[in-house]
């Protein structure tokens, strides 16, 4: 008896799953799919200072860069920014211009590694600057890289959004690696006295 109950409510159950979902159901099956399509909204609960804001939109824009997602870097530059590099080379005039240098110059580079110390970020209106020191490791080309350097950003608030309009970038020389001192010559015994004649 318990098992013809057992497999009447078994069965019962998949024909309850097999027929149309009703009105309602359908209606909360397109909210979940809504819901799953939608990125997540990660914008801070508690709304951030200007300071902040400029402040967490350069480590953004640094670790986009250092990853390569030129989607994610987009949102921190101005259409129009304007980037100096640390090369003997022209400024670079507009987003589209520096994305074409960027991809060039990121598709010589693996194992890429930026760290940025000793910030100073000033806010003041709608203008703001940050000054950073920077060192890079990786591989360019194949072979074992590494560099270091400062950098300029100035940030306009355009439409709530803080925008790079400027990159100025320096590179510094690194320091002469410690080479093994020359060994000292060795020790000559002094002369031996001579025998008065």
């Amino acid at each position: 008896m318990h098992r013809r109950i057992l497999l009447l409510g078994m069965a019962t159950a998949l024909a309850a799953g097999s027929l149309p979902a009703g009105p309602q159901q359908k209606q909360q099956k397109q909210q979940q799919q809504q819901q799953q399509q939608q990125p997540a909204d990660t914008s801070p609960v508690v709304p951030l200072t200007d300071q902040q804001a400029v402040d967490y939109a350069t480590t953004e824009m640094l670790g986009a860069w250092q990853i390569g997602d030129v989607e994610l870097m987009r949102k921190f530059y101005a259409p129009d920014v304007l980037v100096v590099s640390g090369y003997w080379e022209p400024p670079v005039q507009g987003w589209d211009r520096y994305l074409q240098s960027y991809q060039r110059q990121r598709s010589r580079m693996q194992g890429v590694e930026l760290n940025r110390s000793n910030t100073y970020l000033k806010v003041v209106g709608n203008m703001a600057w940050v000054v950073y020191q920077w060192t890079f490791t990786g591989r360019v080309d194949g072979a074992a890289t590494s560099y270091r350097g400062h950098t300029t950003l100035v940030y306009e608030k355009r439409a709530a959004n803080w925008l790079i309009v400027v990159n100025h970038t320096s590179i510094a020389d690194l320091p002469p690696q410690p080479q093994n001192p020359p060994a000292a010559p060795a020790a000559t015994p002094p002369p031996a006295p001579t025998k008065p004649n």
